[in-house]
């Protein structure tokens, strides 16, 4: 079992941190909120006073940041944790960042001998609270390999998508994909209410067809069509519209940097952006269903 810092115990970083103390790890732990703090303490977590008293003797470090400049200034920062992390540590950053960003912070910390793999994840915070995450990994084959021993703690997909920098393009792309899913099966749903069908049925016909996609699957965005889903309670819980607008606002940046056309995905962006600045912020992303509802 090893040593772990874990820093942002946000939504997500809590339930992960709370896993790799169920199964044996043991975590010190540090965040701006003290109410986060004291969940992972109650499950058996060492609080510390900074970041910096965090990650003192850690074997790894997991970082779950909001955005690339959260990260850059933890680790590269002047009152930064680089300085002060063990020689044979790893860092694991699963923020989901700019790639740029990470590759800053991989070249950052190797210029000082510190190994350093970003690692995203996708499946939201019931895949975070129940250890079934998806991470989605950029950086050395052996580092890879070094950071299951954390990550199978928190997870059940592993993948290994390149070098540093590779994990969050693939996540980025996941994302975009997910929002373009959610906005298109709303939008089908919607035109079938307004044509008298009924949600339950159409979603079981198209389930059964080739409209068949995740979010019809497991994340329908219709009320009352699937039980424990956030549509289903108001859009409460799950993945935030913010979070969704901006990481497709990362996806239009590397589309941008590498001249890929992603009309779709740009699409999908205004839509999200529409429903963000219309007050919806702060609901799960399959509440873009109510931007096709008739006024």
């Amino acid at each position: 079992m090893a040593l772990v810092a874990f820093i942002g115990l946000g939504n997500m970083g809590g339930p992960m941190a709370i896993n790799l103390l169920k199964a044996g790890h043991q975590v010190q732990a540090f965040d701006l909120s003290k109410d986060a703090l004291a969940q992972v303490q109650a499950e058996g977590a060492v609080v510390a006073a900074s970041a910096v008293d965090a990650v003192k003797g850690a074997e790894f470090i997991i970082s779950m940041l909001p955005a690339g400049k959260h990260v850059a200034g933890l680790y590269l920062g002047e009152q930064g944790v680089a300085a002060h992390l063990e020689k044979n540590a790893l860092v694991l950053d699963c923020s989901t960042i700019d790639a740029a960003t990470a590759r800053n912070v991989g070249a950052g910390l190797a210029a000082q001998g510190i190994a350093f793999i970003d690692a995203p994840v996708s499946g939201g915070v019931g895949g975070a609270k129940a250890g079934t995450l998806t991470f989605i990994v950029g950086g050395s084959a052996q580092n890879f390999e070094r950071a299951k021993t954390v990550l199978e703690a928190m997870g059940k997909n592993l993948f290994h998508a390149g070098d540093v920098g590779a994990g969050q393009v693939a996540k980025i792309c996941n994302n975009m994909l997910l929002s373009i899913l959610m906005a298109g099966t709303s939008e089908a749903l919607q035109l079938g209410i307004d044509n008298g069908l009924d949600p339950k049925v159409l979603s079981d016909i198209m389930l059964k067809s080739s409209g068949r996609n995740w979010t019809l699957e497991l994340y329908n965005p219709c009320p009352d069509v699937q039980p424990n889903v956030p549509s289903s309670n108001n859009y409460q819980g799950g993945f935030m519209v913010d979070l969704m607008a901006k990481d497709l606002g990362l996806a239009a940046e590397c589309a941008q940097l590498s001249q890929s056309a992603t009309p779709m995905g740009s699409l999908a962006r205004n839509l999200y952006v529409t429903h963000q600045r219309q007050g919806n912020g702060k609901l799960d992303f399959s509440s873009i269903f109510r931007l096709f509802g008739k006024k």
